[in-house]
């Protein structure tokens, strides 16, 4: 079996009002999101990169089987120091969980929510 370089491939983040969530991801990541086309069951905007890449890439779903929750996976989203991010999810209507933290050797995180009920992480190694 092919080691993997990284185990996921893919994410989504389930959101209700696409436009809000569009401009929240943008301003706190500085990163225009892509359309993607759709069958008209969904619509979704995708983070840009490359597939295949070194991350997993993903995009905001908005579906009708699926909403935005505190609960269940986690995303991490990789920044230069979660710090700066932190701060921006405040500015642009999110909330902090757990502010920036040091996990050892691993860097550090910060627990994040968006303006649609998600909850994802940051990490950095500043």
């Amino acid at each position: 079996m092919p080691k993997l370089k990284n185990p996921v491939g893919w994410f989504e983040i389930y959101v209700d009002e696409l436009d809000r969530a569009q401009k929240f991801y943008e301003a706190v990541f500085k990163a225009k999101l892509i359309p993607l086309p759709s069958d008209g069951s969904f619509d979704a905007l995708m983070f840009p990169g490359e597939m295949p890449g070194s991350g997993a890439m993903g995009a905001l779903m908005k579906h009708p089987m699926r909403g935005p929750s505190l609960e269940g996976t986690l995303v991490y989203f990789s920044c230069n120091d979660c710090l700066t991010e932190s701060n921006l999810v405040s500015e642009n209507g999110g909330q902090i969980f757990r502010p920036k933290w040091c996990i050892g050797e691993n860097g550090f995180i910060a627990i994040v929510g968006d303006t649609e009920g998600n909850a994802f992480g940051l990490h950095s190694f500043n």
